[in-house]
């Protein structure tokens, strides 16, 4: 996959189609990795691809095809749904797009998006920040808290998961500290009901490169007989190779956190980030009322 340029914003409309084509595949609906992994099978792209990273430490596969999400959504071929589910809407399902017709949705778009600056200029309201070659409103806060998360001490980032942890429902959690024991940052419970619970490892890896699965294979050795899963919390991401071994047939299961999962969890937690109450213009919904009347 070529890298993307600062005059080339569009190296995420190949996705548009795919991106369709795959949720129909999954039944309509997916969490944003599955649909990303159907993606990466529809197209075979590779390991390597699939393990680059931009400058900021994202991986930029995934990152492209969430901005190809984006645009269909607000199209109007996808839900906007705030809880990770990606959908097909009904108009989404009759859809099928071709580099031309996606080029033409980025381009309405991005004019939209023109419009709506130059507006904000003349009427003097404070400019949104917009994300590089791409027209739209960027998410500048989320790379700031990932910067500040991974120029924590080891210690301050292990004591940030374990808060994480306990916010998302876990108990009992306790933070090993540098014991040096075989890999493992700390343990929990996590209570289901009250007949049921699991112990849970952890692992914190302050990382801006990729948790490789050599890395994943030796965490599974660490855990193995002493806890129900393991999860593995990074700043940084993992190889397409990592996530495949976490997964495997046959073996101990391991949720993987990469630093976007981080940060989505702060923001669906609302710890470290203060919400600021603001709307955002749907203009399809106002398209239907520019058309003539019949009457």
């Amino acid at each position: 996959m070529a890298k993307s340029t600062k005059s080339d914003g569009s190296q995420f409309l190949q996705f548009f189609g795919p991106l369709l084509d795959a949720l129909r595949k999954l039944g309509g609906s997916a969490s944003g990795r599955e649909a990303i992994e159907q993606v990466a099978r529809d197209l075979s792209i590779s390991d390597a691809a699939q393990n680059e990273v931009m400058s900021s430490g994202s991986p930029r596969f995934p990152n492209q095809v969430a901005w190809a999400r984006f645009y269909l959504s607000r199209e109007g071929l996808l839900d906007s749904s705030k809880r990770g589910v990606w959908s097909l809407t009904k108009k989404g399902w009759a859809t099928r797009l071709s580099r031309d017709d996606a080029r033409q949705i980025f381009s309405k778009w991005v004019k939209v998006f023109s419009a709506e600056r130059k507006r904000r200029r003349a009427e003097g309201e404070p400019e949104e920040a917009v994300a590089e070659a791409t027209g739209a409103v960027s998410h500048e806060y989320r790379d700031i808290l990932l910067s500040l998360i991974r120029e924590l001490p080891p210690e301050g980032f292990e004591r940030l998961c374990q808060r994480l942890l306990r916010e998302s429902g876990f108990i009992q959690v306790v933070v090993t500290g540098r014991s040096g024991d075989e890999g493992i940052d700390g343990f929990g419970t996590l209570q289901i009901n009250p007949f049921v619970s699991f112990k849970v490892l952890f692992q914190c890896k302050r990382y801006r490169s990729s948790v490789s699965p050599s890395q994943v294979r030796d965490f599974r050795g660490a855990m193995q007989g002493r806890a129900d899963k393991g999860i593995i919390i990074t700043t940084g991401t993992f190889t397409a190779e990592a996530q495949r071994e976490a997964s495997r047939d046959g073996a101990p299961p391991i949720e993987l956190v990469d630093g976007e999962s981080l940060i989505t969890m702060f923001e669906k937690l609302e710890i470290g980030l203060q919400p600021v109450q603001t709307f955002q213009l749907d203009y399809a919904f106002f398209q239907e009322f520019q058309k003539k009347s019949d009457a």
